[in-house]
């Protein structure tokens, strides 16, 4: 079986940033509870420190999301380090900093396969260096060169065209979704121009677009559907075909999809 595949032949759940409705997101205890809950692959953002090491958070700063401030690209890992990235959350746990090396070695040595879908954010201040540093991490774990894309246990995800083609141009057979809100992008030439073995339409696209997973499969290309946490939004991508559903409830869909027809 495929790594990550669901095996009910209904969309695959993929944790948005990990459990992150119930803890704080990006961190370890978020994952941990996402695969304790059955999650079919995992979803994080990655950005470059100033001592180029990838860490796992979303936004340019780290304002919203610990007990400080500041631009991630203009701090250390160490200084990353001296923060609560947590008690932020109403959860109240405090939790570090959590680095891309870290969630890859917890998505790899966990009791079954799961995939690791990995957006890499843009613009950014070190521009095409950080698919590149993730590509040497990937290729460091062994993970960037699979036997075959089903088999992939990671996925390259980014809303940068450029960002895409710089991974499929180095890492042919690793899996690359572009994502997009906008069904220009995203249903038009531009995932063809860059390779794209899938897409990643927002739910609030898929709405309105529906037709956008069938032309998808016709073209070869997989359809990741973010962010869906309504019921409503979980059987629509279930009766379109959607293969990765991301959610930041994976135990709440997954009893929603044992009810699906």
């Amino acid at each position: 079986m495929s790594a990550g595949i669901s095996r009910s032949g209904k969309p695959a759940v993929v944790a948005h940033r990990g459990a992150s409705g119930e803890l704080a997101e990006h961190t370890l205890a978020a994952y941990e509870l996402a695969l304790s809950q059955g999650a079919d692959g995992l979803e994080c953002d990655v950005r470059l420190t100033a001592d180029g090491e990838l860490v796992c958070i979303h936004d340019r700063t780290i304002d919203r999301t610990s007990d400080a401030s500041g631009v991630v690209s203009e701090m250390s890992l160490a200084q990353l380090r001296e923060y609560d990235f947590g008690s932020w959350h109403r959860s109240g746990r405090a939790a570090s900093v959590l680095t891309l090396r870290e969630l890859l070695t917890l998505t790899l040595d966990w009791h079954r396969p799961v995939r690791l879908f990995i957006e890499t954010k843009h613009p950014v201040r070190f521009g095409s260096m950080v698919e590149l540093k993730l590509l040497e991490v990937l290729h460091e774990f062994g993970v960037a060169a699979p036997p075959s894309a089903d088999h992939s246990r990671a996925v390259v995800i980014s809303f940068s065209p450029a960002g895409v083609w710089r991974v499929r141009r180095t890492a042919p057979i690793l899996p690359t979704i572009l994502l997009g809100d906008s069904i220009r992008i995203i249903g038009g030439t531009a995932a063809t121009a860059v390779g794209a073995t899938g897409v990643g339409p927002s739910i609030e696209t898929l709405r309105l677009h529906p037709d956008l997973v069938d032309r998808a499969a016709a073209a070869g290309r997989v359809t990741y559907a973010w962010t869906c946490d309504d019921q409503a939004d979980v059987q629509l991508c279930a009766d379109l075909g959607v293969r990765w559903l991301a959610t930041n409830y994976p135990a709440r869909v997954r009893d929603w999809l044992v009810t699906v027809e």
